[in-house]
């Protein structure tokens, strides 16, 4: 039988970041499929991934990226790729809240260098 997931029944909820909220999904060795959630100007750390790549796809807000030390809008309904290697951190530079899904290929599990 299928299973629906949601916020209430995915396989696990975290914190990251500046108190913002994460639902994995779908957490494999070769993807990762998680929403998150960034309250109104929250950031996180510059960082890279060396074998993964993200793809981010924004469902409430607009999102900040410097990616390569380039700044990127992204507003609701549309996404951003990001490869492998590109050092590169998402911001909430607004007064709402910031949702997101984030799909990682390969999954990001030790995978992971902060810059600062």
């Amino acid at each position: 039988m299928m299973e629906i997931l949601s916020k209430e029944n995915c396989l696990s909820h975290y914190k990251w970041g500046d108190n913002c909220d994460g639902w994995n999904f779908v957490s494999k060795a070769d993807a990762a499929i998680k929403q998150e959630l960034m309250p109104a100007q929250t950031a996180e750390k510059l960082h890279f991934h060396a074998y993964a790549e993200q793809f981010f796809y924004i469902l409430k807000g607009q999102a900040t990226f410097l990616i390569e030390g380039e700044t990127v809008l992204v507003n609701a309904n549309t996404g951003l790729q990001i490869k492998a290697g590109n050092k590169h951190k998402i911001s909430n530079e607004t007064n709402q809240d910031l949702e997101f899904i984030l799909f990682s290929y390969p999954s990001t599990q030790n995978d992971r260098t902060d810059c600062e």
